[in-house]
């Protein structure tokens, strides 16, 4: 089992993961594909004067403020146009994926969080109305279903609270949720940077390889949001994942240069 998590940012080749995950689909691979959508939210928020607002945590990570108003864009963009292009691109490949959110048949789950601990000009302030979590538990049963019946999920945030109420959560982890309770050989975290850099931006500067007892030694090499990806990659090692590897969704073949040690492996 593979779980694939695409992010959201600019320049990612959407093409390129669509045609990899078809070609491993055809020959019997089992696989699940997670994704983002920040920069199309982003661009998507401001046409509709609501420009994002970030918030950076006391422990410094950052994460998007998501009032009521913010997550009827949040899924209108993740859910819609970003899911239903996806599936778009890989039915016409010929898999037959099913496009969900996290809080279809409570796929990903978790507590939600109302109010958020924001550092601003070195004071911390309390933000209230945020709709934000972590998962805590999968619904294997409803993947399973679709992966015994052939069929390949894509999974966007948000997530259900357990009272039902919709939660935006980090796509990273709650990928790394899923690779655990799935007991994934593998979970491959794309995004527009080729793995994590030492000296980011210096893609030369490439950590090719981090032991699986010392990823969060290798957190102070990440920025802003690759933080979260870091985080992520911890949790699932710890979990029993095989391995993770971070790569690069800008080029031809990204799952297939991954799936070989292209980028920064976490084993």
């Amino acid at each position: 089992m593979i779980i694939v998590k695409v992010g959201g940012s600019l320049g990612i080749d959407y093409d390129a993961i669509s045609r990899d995950i078809a070609e491993l689909w055809q020959v019997g691979q089992k696989l699940i594909l997670v994704h983002g959508g920040s920069a199309e939210t982003n661009r998507i928020s401001e046409a509709l004067g609501k420009p994002p607002k970030f918030v950076t945590s006391p422990s410094g990570y950052t994460s998007r403020f998501t009032d009521k108003e913010t997550m009827e864009i949040f899924q209108m963009v993740y859910c819609g146009k970003m899911n239903k292009g996806i599936v778009e691109r890989l039915q016409i490949l010929d898999v037959n994926a099913v496009g969900l959110s996290g809080l279809d048949g409570r796929i990903f789950e978790g507590k939600h969080k109302d109010k958020v601990r924001s550092v601003e000009n070195g004071k911390t302030k309390i933000l209230r109305g945020d709709h934000t979590g972590k998962v805590e538990k999968i619904n294997t049963q409803l993947i399973n279903l679709l992966l015994d019946n052939g069929y390949l999920p894509v999974l966007t945030p948000p997530a259900a609270s357990y009272k039902g109420i919709a939660i935006n959560v980090d796509g990273d982890r709650a990928a790394a949720a899923l690779a655990i309770a799935l007991k994934a050989d593998s979970l491959l975290l794309l995004s527009n940077v080729p793995g994590l850099l030492r000296d980011f931006p210096d893609e030369a500067s490439l950590i090719k390889r981090i032991p699986a007892n010392d990823v969060e030694n290798y957190l102070e090499f990440a920025k802003d949001r690759m933080k979260k990806k870091v985080l992520g990659a911890a949790e699932a090692v710890a979990g029993g994942v095989g391995r993770v590897i971070f790569a690069d969704a800008r080029i031809e073949n990204p799952l297939k240069n991954a799936l070989n040690g292209k980028g920064t492996v976490v084993s």
